[in-house]
């Protein structure tokens, strides 16, 4: 009777460690839909293109500029950090490899202050302040990894920072307020971003639809004040498909692979 009851501890412990692992193994979800796209940001050698093509546009917008400068205040360039002039990708490739989400690790890489630049950024940037235009760093990092975001950015060799030209977030992260800070004394010519909410708080909350609307109506400053740098593996385009709604991992890919638009 005793062995019995042994036999049924055994088998009951075994059934219950069995529903266990298939629950955990039904609500894991792992990263790897983000494995093409940071593998893209971080190895491709069109994406290096991509950004050399960007900031040398914003070399020669800047010489137009300058060639007949119409403006009274002094000339600003307005850039993001992250996916802008500073390359997250190995924190993308560390949210893969543990199956980890934002913020895990984000603090841990931000002390590190060991991004690489964007390929060009750190050359126009420089180009700019020898021309007498100073460069605004607006970004949607929380503003306790300043120090470490400004440590990153002066062992690289960008110019202006400082106090006065990193503007983190603080209570809110729509960028408008800050950029009309800038434009206060300034004149923001060139701003440069990986997402369009870096541009105009036009596109903040809008669905995937209204932004593309947005940008053809738009479509004469792509290139010309806007200069766009691409980013695959995060950003606003993926809140627009999802509608902004808050959902678990597995929900997210479910409702981007219904966004897809098959033949």
């Amino acid at each position: 009777m005793k062995t019995i009851k042994i036999i049924a501890l055994v088998v009951t412990s075994f059934i219950v460690m069995s529903c266990s692992n298939n629950a955990e193994q039904k609500t894991s979800v792992d990263n790897d839909s983000l494995l093409l796209a940071t593998l893209y940001q971080q190895k491709s050698a069109e994406v290096m293109a991509l950004s050399y093509q960007a900031y040398n546009l914003a070399e020669l917008r800047l010489n137009q500029i300058l060639e007949n400068n119409p403006y009274k205040k002094p000339l600003a360039i307005v850039v993001d950090v992250d996916e802008t002039v500073l390359d997250n990708s190995p924190f993308e490739a560390k949210s893969i490899l543990e199956n980890s989400d934002y913020p895990t690790y984000w603090k841990e890489w931000c002390d590190l202050a060991n991004a690489k630049n964007l390929p060009g950024a750190v050359e126009l940037l420089n180009y700019a302040s020898l021309k007498g235009v100073e460069t605004f760093y607006i970004t949607n990092r929380k503003v306790e990894f300043q120090a470490a975001t400004m440590t990153n950015l002066n062992s690289l060799g960008f110019p202006h920072v400082d106090d006065t030209h990193m503007l983190f977030r603080t209570s809110e992260s729509n960028k408008e307020p800050r950029r009309q800070k800038v434009l206060e004394t300034y004149e923001i010519v060139i701003l440069i971003g990986d997402n369009l909410n870096d541009f105009t708080d036009a596109f903040n909350r809008k669905s995937s639809e209204e932004r593309r609307l947005l940008v053809d109506s738009l479509k004469f400053e792509f290139g010309k004040k806007f200069i766009v740098l691409p980013n695959a593996a995060y950003g606003s385009w993926i809140d627009a498909i999802l509608n902004y709604e808050q959902a678990s991992k597995e929900e997210k890919l479910k409702k981007l692979k219904e966004a897809l638009e098959p033949f």
